[in-house]
């Protein structure tokens, strides 16, 4: 088990500190000194790690079912805790063998200045394994993009990244870092909303998986119609606002 990070450290920042829970790795290489002494060079310990785009997740789902999310229609995070770990050989997987990563899952999370219900929610996250990252939103521009991408950076540096699962539709941000990553050997799983997911699903590399196929992800059905799973006779797509409304916007916009 990995130690909780506090706040994720810049790219450069190779701190890679653990507790004692897992195996020592055995050593793969070695390196020469002067005298033709050789010392022993631990491999990296491999790590599954998941990443959670606390704003991009919120913001789509509403968009998806065109209306502000219940607690009926928000994700279960610890079904997706799960699923997660499941994927790194299970709950029960034994510690000390060599082919059982650490896992480790972050929700990042940007923090209004009356968090108001959101400390429930974080200690909840908490409960259920997860670390969390929580950053003042006090402008507009204060976001967790880069906290995220900084987090995987030292990740990848200090383990071996054998899998990793980033529950984001943002395109702009992730596409070229995961294909990046894709590409020196690490599995990428990008987990979103389909209509919102365009880069993850024409990727070559990247895996995707929309978040309602996740087993339990959600109480019930969410009320939206995907694109990639249509009936057969068709269906119909509500729009996510009135007609009226975007026209005032676009009307005030142009004046």
């Amino acid at each position: 088990m990995l130690d909780s990070p506090s706040a994720p450290a810049p790219a450069g920042d190779t701190d890679t500190s653990l507790d004692d829970a897992g195996p020592t790795p055995s050593p793969v290489s070695t390196l020469s000194s002067d005298d033709g002494a050789t010392t022993p060079v631990p491999a990296k310990p491999a790590l599954d790690l998941l990443i959670w785009d606390a704003p991009n997740i919120d913001m789509t789902l509403s968009t998806v079912i065109g209306a502000r999310p219940t607690a009926a229609s928000r994700p279960r995070f610890d079904a997706i805790a799960a699923w997660f770990v499941d994927g790194a050989g299970g709950p029960d997987a034994a510690r000390a063998d060599a082919d059982v990563p650490e896992v480790e899952a972050c929700v990042f999370a940007n923090i209004p200045p009356s968090p108001g219900t959101l400390q429930r929610w974080v200690e909840a996250l908490r409960g259920f394994g997860y670390a969390v990252f929580a950053r003042p939103k006090t402008s507009p521009d204060d976001d967790i993009d880069q906290d995220m991408l900084d987090h995987i950076a030292v990740r990848s540096h200090s383990h071996e990244l054998r899998r990793l699962v980033v529950f984001s539709g943002d395109g702009r941000n992730f596409s070229e870092p995961l294909e990046e990553l894709a590409r020196a050997g690490t599995r990428v799983v990008v987990v979103a909303f389909s209509e919102v997911a365009g880069y993850a699903i024409s990727s070559d590399v990247l895996e995707f998986i929309d978040i309602e196929d996740v087993p339990g992800a959600f109480v019930e059905p969410l009320d939206r119609v995907r694109l990639d799973a249509l009936p057969p006779d068709g269906a119909w797509l509500r729009p996510t606002r009135s007609l009226r409304d975007f026209v005032s916007s676009y009307t005030a916009r142009r004046s």
